[in-house]
Order: C-alpha cells, then sequence, then structure tokens
C-alpha cells in the first residue's frame, strides 16, 4: 500500500515537470514575455492615473520620462499608451514601422461632440477611403496654388487688424491683442472657407458652436478609461449637450450649403475664374464632377472636411500667434531685432503685402522659435494596429496608443544649447538653419506632426501667421501695462493655449492706409 502511493507520487510529480519543460519550452520558442517598455508604479484599478494630476499632460510625462527613460508605458485604468519622448524614438514611430502607427485614436466625447470617424478625415481610420480624402485636401483644398489664390483675403484681413488696433490704443489705453488676433485668424479662414464674411449673427453663433465643440470634446470622459465597463457606459450615457451640438453645427453648415449651391445654380459664383472659388465650391465642384468616383463626397462628409479645416486653422494660427506676440514682448532684443528687419525691407510701405515677406528671414526665424518652444499639439498620438511591433528595442502591443510628446522633444537639452530659451537665431545659423515649417528629418522640431498623419494645412496656417505678425512689429511699437509682466503659464486643453489674456499697449509708428 505505502509502495503504490509512492509510485503515485512519483507519477504526479513527474507529470508536473514534464507539464513545466512542455511551458518553458512553448514560451522559449514564441520568444517568451513582450519586453515591455518600463513606467512608473500603478496601482489597483487605476494604474498610473495618480500620476497625471500634477501637471499639464506634456509636462508631467516629460518629468517621469526622465526617471523611466525615453520609451514609457503608462496604464491608466484600462488603456495602455506608450510615450516615447526623444527624436530617436519618434524617428522609428513615424517612418519605420510602415503604416502599423497612422491610425489616430478617438474617444467617446470626440465622437459625440464631433462628425466621427464615419465622416471625419482627422479620426478615419488609415486606409483607401483616408488616402482619397487627403488628397483631395492637399491637390485641391491646400495646396500652395490654392493658399496663394487667398492671397488678397490674409493683406485684406491685416489691414483691418492693424486698424482695429490703431484705433483701440487711441489714448494710450491697453488692447486685448489676443482677442483681435483671434478674430484676424476666425475672419481670414471664413473667407478662404466660406467664400465671404458670413453675417454677424452666423458669424457669432458659428464661431460660438465651433468653440463649444471644442470645449466638449476636450472633456475628460470616464468611458474612455474603462471602455469594456457596462455600468460606466450605463452610469454615463450619451452627453445630450453633444448631440445638441451636432444638430446646431449640421444646421448652420445646412445653410451655408444651401447658399453655395444656389450660386452654382445660378452661376454667379465664378465670374473672376477659378482663383475666385472658396473651399466650399472646391468640394462641390470635385461632388458634381464625380473626379474621385471611390469617396462619396456625401453632405455630410463636405461639412465634417469644412468644419475640421476651419478649427485646425483656427486654433493652429491663433495659438501661434498669441506666443509669438508674448515672447517677442518678454525678449526685447529678438523684437527690436524683428522691427529692424520689417521696417527695412517693408520701408514706405503704408500696408504689409505678402510678396515682401520671403526677404523676412528673421520674422519667419521668430515663427519656428516659437512652435518649437509652444507647439499648437504638444502630444501627437496614434494606435497600433499591427502585431509585433517594437520602439527601441521594446515590444508595442497591439492595441496600445503611442504618444509622441512633441513639446518634450523640442525643449531637450541634449539636442540643443540651452533650449528652454527664445532664441530665433538658432534657426538662422547652424545645424537648423532652412528648416521649415513642416519639420526636420531629424525629429527634433515637428510642430505639425510627423508621418503620413502630418498636418496638410501647414502652408495655409503659416501664410495667416506670417502676415499678421508682419503687420504687428512693423506698424507698431508695444508696451506691457504699466507695473506688470507678462505670465506665459499654459493652459490644460488639448492645445497647448496662453491662459491669460494677451493684454498689451500697442503704440501707432505706421499709419495704415484706411480701409
Amino acid at each position: 500500500m505505502e509502495q503504490s502511493v509512492m509510485q503515485l507520487y512519483y507519477n504526479c510529480g513527474f507529470c508536473l515537470f514534464l507539464a513545466l519543460l512542455v511551458h518553458v519550452l512553448l514560451r522559449a520558442m514564441s520568444g517568451g514575455r513582450p519586453r515591455l517598455p518600463p513606467g512608473p508604479w500603478q496601482l489597483p484599478i487605476i494604474g498610473s492615473l495618480h500620476h497625471l494630476p500634477r501637471g499639464l499632460p506634456h509636462h508631467t510625462m516629460r518629468d517621469l520620462s526622465l526617471r523611466h527613460g525615453p520609451v514609457m508605458l503608462i496604464r491608466i485604468c484600462e488603456l495602455a499608451a506608450v510615450v516615447v519622448s526623444s527624436a530617436e524614438a519618434a524617428r522609428e514611430v513615424f517612418t519605420e514601422h510602415g503604416t502599423a502607427f497612422e491610425q489616430r485614436p478617438s474617444s467617446r466625447s470626440i465622437d459625440e461632440a464631433c462628425s466621427g470617424h464615419r465622416t471625419s478625415i482627422l479620426f478615419a481610420p488609415y486606409g483607401e477611403r483616408w488616402r482619397l480624402l487627403r488628397r483631395i485636401l492637399v491637390t485641391e483644398l491646400l495646396s500652395a496654388r490654392r493658399v496663394q489664390s487667398f492671397r488678397r483675403v490674409r493683406e485684406e484681413e491685416a489691414a483691418r487688424l492693424v486698424s482695429s488696433l490703431t484705433l483701440a490704443s487711441a489714448g494710450g489705453r491697453v488692447v486685448n491683442v489676443g482677442g483681435l488676433l483671434a478674430g484676424f485668424v476666425a475672419d481670414s479662414s471664413v473667407r478662404a472657407i466660406f467664400g465671404n464674411r458670413l453675417p454677424g449673427a452666423d458669424r457669432a453663433a458659428y464661431l460660438e458652436v465651433r468653440k463649444r465643440g471644442t470645449d466638449l470634446s476636450s472633456l475628460f470622459d470616464l468611458r474612455d478609461l474603462f471602455p469594456s465597463s457596462r455600468l460606466v457606459r450605463m452610469l454615463l450615457p450619451r452627453s445630450r449637450k453633444a448631440q445638441q451640438h451636432r444638430q446646431e453645427v449640421s444646421r448652420l453648415m445646412d445653410g451655408i450649403l444651401r447658399h453655395h449651391e444656389e450660386r452654382r445654380a445660378t452661376g454667379a459664383e465664378n465670374a473672376g475664374g477659378e482663383r475666385d472659388e472658396d473651399m466650399i465650391d472646391v468640394l462641390l465642384r470635385v461632388q458634381n464632377d464625380g473626379a474621385m468616383p471611390s469617396v462619396s463626397l456625401s453632405p455630410a462628409v463636405i461639412k465634417a472636411v469644412v468644419t475640421e479645416v476651419f478649427g485646425a486653422a483656427l486654433d493652429t494660427s491663433t495659438i501661434t500667434l498669441q506666443w509669438a506676440m508674448a515672447e517677442l514682448v518678454a525678449n526685447s532684443r529678438v523684437m527690436e531685432k524683428a522691427q529692424l528687419e520689417t521696417r527695412r525691407v517693408l520701408a514706405g510701405k503704408e500696408r504689409v503685402q505678402e510678396a515682401a515677406l520671403g526677404e523676412l528671414r528673421y520674422l519667419k526665424a521668430v515663427i519656428k522659435e516659437t512652435l518649437r518652444l509652444h507647439p499648437p499639439t504638444a502630444l501627437v498620438t496614434r494606435l497600433c494596429l499591427e502585431h509585433g511591433q517594437k520602439v527601441q528595442g521594446y515590444d508595442v502591443p497591439y492595441g496600445t496608443m503611442i504618444v509622441a510628446n512633441v513639446w518634450a522633444i523640442s525643449r531637450d537639452p541634449r539636442y540643443r544649447k540651452d533650449p528652454s530659451s527664445f532664441v530665433p537665431e538658432r534657426f538662422e545659423e547652424g545645424d537648423e538653419c532652412g528648416t521649415d515649417l513642416g519639420g526636420s528629418d531629424d525629429f527634433k522640431f515637428t510642430p505639425f506632426g510627423a508621418g503620413r498623419r502630418i498636418c496638410p494645412g501647414i502652408n495655409f496656417a503659416g501664410a495667416n501667421i506670417e502676415i499678421a505678425l508682419a503687420s504687428l512689429v512693423y506698424h507698431f511699437d508695444w508696451e506691457l501695462p504699466s507695473g506688470e509682466g507678462i505670465d506665459m503659464t499654459e493652459a490644460f486643453g488639448v492645445s497647448v493655449k496662453r491662459k491669460a489674456e494677451l493684454m498689451l499697449q500697442p503704440i501707432p509708428r505706421i499709419r495704415p492706409t484706411c480701409i
């Protein structure tokens, strides 16, 4: 009896040994456990969420990467994100993985507040439909030729901006320059996209609805952190405010499209030729011509594309102009140098014209340095949609979000001397001389993103920024309100905006012509 019990123990032990051996061999054959990036310590359920409220997300992720490395894994509840904070890792993500990282992640709040992936191009899945829509953007709406066709619009709106500042500054008054810059970008973009100035009520309504959409899509949504939880979905149903917002956007856009279609029907829209086409005219022409039968330019798609182009143009140009003026006022040496250049090149002119902007090399360097220190989008996100991907030797599991901290990369002391200082000269000389707004090949400067999903509106935004900034530097001297400094604090949000209003005192030096 005792011998049989011993035999049973022996057989069980032998079977366990064989099972363990098979398990080890299978693990070895399959490559073992994935080599995941290091990351901050986690708590049950919430993961590393408790690390993030310490500051702005791009600041916090930079600080964490200094401890855990330039490729870092952060788990937030049910979500996993690989954060890259070096130019070398960013280059791998955007250039060495084919289409594996070409999907831009969305969220429930964005889908509800905006058009969702069904009509959007911003969040459309990477594929044939997205490529065709982007081709329309790049070749028809935002090409260099099309942007140049809006030159007269930009010059007129820049002159109106100067006139508004001159009137507002009478008697040495302090002016909300940030607000006037936002108005310039809005009016310039409206005329390029919609063809003319929207009536006052419609313009105000459209801008208000668009701002509301940005606010709604920026809200923290618990459903994004627990996507598999039925309980969370029950407790947080679809937002009624988001649904009302989408209906209001659709109503306003229906009226704008109807107006354009009526003009097309009467043949009145192109009396001056193709150059008088606005962006909606172009989309309606492509729709009617059937030049791209593989993609349906339905009214819903046209409304989504126009809304996204307008939103991107408004945010990028406004944010960059406000930061550029803030940095110029905070750095008197740079301001004086930029004023000397513009007043030498434009000497004798009563208003800024785009033909002369090509000679303003230092002003262009000021814009690039502004974008380096204050990229409009600090965190560029992607999704990993292929198995077996690696970044800097670390495994990136399928479905993981990739977050490129372009704000941290552009301020990394390994790549630049004195990286937190505003020094436009770095774009006039040295390795970065000649770098355009689209970024550098070494991925140390990518203010508009990178890869196939790079922002297609670089030329459109750059043209608005250049003429507005040149006008402000040429026509005015600038002072801060008496006894005050300038607040350079960033606001929390999707974009890296200024927290404080930009209140300055313009001193007219070169009087503009009357409009």
